[in-house]
């Protein structure tokens, strides 16, 4: 899933941002409210972690404009983070449609948890736990395991994983698993996934015949499938 991370202060920025990748999460940053701005007029997020005090445009004018410009992007949630603490600024955030508020300073691992949730929350996924054959993922821990034993991934082949685990039966169309996997700065073209999902299908051949596989469907996009199913699907 890939969050926009909005801070201006560069080692702050540095951290919280690898922080983020290393819990398997894609990432862009923004250290203006203008180019948070402009990156939220044009590209999806599933979060965005949002600190108030911006050069060029204010935090909590970034969010004001991005609940009033209408659509799908203007649900995407927001997590407020900045060391002012005052309870009327707080009540202000909320009352813009900010659906969460960490005051700095912070323990990194609340941090962590509460985009969890909210990740959770925002994609509707009750269930904590997405099986596919004996295949499983947890969104919790957000770690992927095989007959309980943990599943090593890369953070991109992680990203592919999630996006198709999560969406059981679903077609994933190979521009948004892109745009799930890479970020903005990277510098790789759409079909650059089709490394990842290669490196994916090798490390799930490996671990048996009640696991899982990554079907393509031409034209339309990838989907997970039990392997017993994708099997019977080739014939």
């Amino acid at each position: 899933m890939k969050i926009l991370l909005v801070e201006d202060h560069p080692e702050l920025s540095h951290w919280l941002a690898k922080a983020l990748r290393d819990a398997h999460l894609t990432v862009e940053t923004a250290h203006t409210g203008a180019d948070a701005d402009t990156l939220l007029h044009t590209q999806d997020y599933a979060l965005v972690i949002l600190d108030l005090s911006l050069p060029k445009m204010d935090g909590l004018e970034v969010l004001r404009r991005l609940r009033a410009r209408g659509g799908a992007r203007a649900n995407t949630p927001v997590m407020i983070l900045t060391a002012r603490g005052g309870l009327e600024e707080r009540v202000q955030g909320l009352n813009l449609g900010a659906d969460d508020y960490l005051a700095k300073p912070f323990e990194l691992a609340e941090l962590e948890a509460r985009v969890k949730a909210l990740l959770r929350r925002s994609q509707g996924n009750e269930a904590l736990v997405h099986q596919c054959g004996a295949l499983a993922f947890d969104t919790v821990t957000r770690m992927f395991s095989y007959d309980g034993a943990p599943l090593g991934l890369t953070p991109r082949e992680h990203a592919v994983l999630e996006a198709l685990i999560t969406r059981p039966g679903r077609a994933v169309p190979k521009e948004k698993l892109f745009d799930e996997v890479f970020a903005l700065s990277d510098d790789a073209n759409v079909d650059a996934i089709e490394l990842v999902i290669h490196r994916v299908r090798k490390k799930l051949d490996r671990v048996g015949s009640n696991g899982a596989a990554i079907t393509t469907l031409r034209g339309i996009g990838y989907m997970l499938q039990p392997k017993q199913a994708a099997a019977a699907d080739a014939i």
